[in-house]
């Protein structure tokens, strides 16, 4: 989740500078990091050495399914990136900046994917040239799909969604043909343990609320309501699943919601906060609930139980002000 946030602050970025992102793909990554320990493998089968069959291989560059592959493959790149005048992000360490005159060239990795825009497009297609010289390359063109995030650049602003990630959700969990609902939960909806209830495959209800976490990477209406769901997964009973199932049905009908991201806007940084008190019935603990925008565009959101139980309404708003 961390990841898609940086990645929603460089599309605000991306807005109010104007500019667009591109996406590349580096085929067989791993293949390109040199490794600092020492690694032997056996000899593939059926391509010995005839004259040497016990003996096995000392590793130079990393494998795929070795643990130290990742690693290798981030210094590898990060190496070169900072040889040709990139800067590392302080808090992201995946994020590399370069800086020539008023313009800038972002670059943001994760794993095998790569996503850069400038203000300048000659920084862009210098930036192509380079990575498509040192590593073998695809370039994937504007960045239309990430992470499962559907992002749509326009003229007037980014928009960002995962209909396509629903679809499956619904498909996965047989309900595209279900009802759709107004809203994610009722408001006099109250979810307790009762151990009187009759119990519901866990393993498919925690496979549930997996999925609908991860969409909340886009949709800030059901985050409260899907970490609710979250804490009974250790023993779900039916009236849980119905709550889920709820939630599935609501997104059936706005699927195509997401944050809009318009260009122009100011980027200064605002947060608020908000907590219940002892909303948990079970012990009496308070939520808190976050948000912050970078201009009018939100980048950032969360709901969680707090850890501990606060005394007054006055103690719970100022732990959540503190998480803020």
């Amino acid at each position: 989740m961390a990841r898609l946030e940086a990645i929603r602050i460089l599309l605000v970025i991306t807005s109010a500078k104007k500019f667009k992102l591109y996406q590349m793909d580096v085929k067989s990554a791993f293949l390109n990091g040199y490794i600092k320990e020492e690694v032997y493998v056996e000899q593939p089968p059926r391509f010995e050495d005839f004259e040497h069959p016990d003996h096995v291989f000392k590793l130079r560059k990393a494998l795929y399914g070795l643990k130290q592959a990742p690693r290798s493959w981030y210094e590898c790149l990060s190496e070169f990136l900072m040889k040709k005048g990139f800067s590392r992000g302080k808090v992201d360490s995946a994020l590399f900046i370069k800086s020539l005159n008023k313009d800038k060239l972002y670059v943001q990795i994760y794993v095998d994917d790569i996503i850069f825009g400038s203000t300048n497009s000659t920084l862009c297609k210098e930036f192509s040239k380079t990575m498509q010289d040192e590593f073998e390359m695809s370039m994937m063109g504007k960045l239309t799909y990430f992470l499962g995030l559907q992002v749509k650049q326009a003229k007037n602003g980014v928009f960002i969604h995962q209909s396509k990630y629903c679809n499956d959700l619904l498909r996965k969990f047989k309900m595209l043909d279900c009802k759709e609902a107004a809203n994610p939960m009722a408001t006099n909806c109250y979810l307790d343990i009762d151990e009187t209830e009759k119990s519901v495959d866990h393993k498919m209800y925690r496979g549930m609320i997996d999925s609908l976490l991860y969409i909340t990477a886009s949709r800030l209406d059901i985050m409260h309501n899907v970490c609710l769901c979250a804490r009974f997964q250790s023993s779900p009973k039916e009236s849980h699943l119905t709550v889920v199932k709820r939630i599935l049905k609501y997104l059936k009908g706005t699927k195509s919601l997401g944050p809009w991201y318009p260009n122009g806007t100011n980027i200064f940084l605002e947060g608020y906060s908000d907590s219940d008190f002892g909303g948990c019935k079970l012990d009496r603990k308070s939520t808190s609930g976050t948000c912050h925008l970078l201009g009018s565009s939100l980048i950032s959101w969360h709901s969680k139980k707090q850890a501990c139980v606060a005394l007054s309404i006055t103690e719970a708003e100022y732990i959540t002000v503190g998480s803020c």
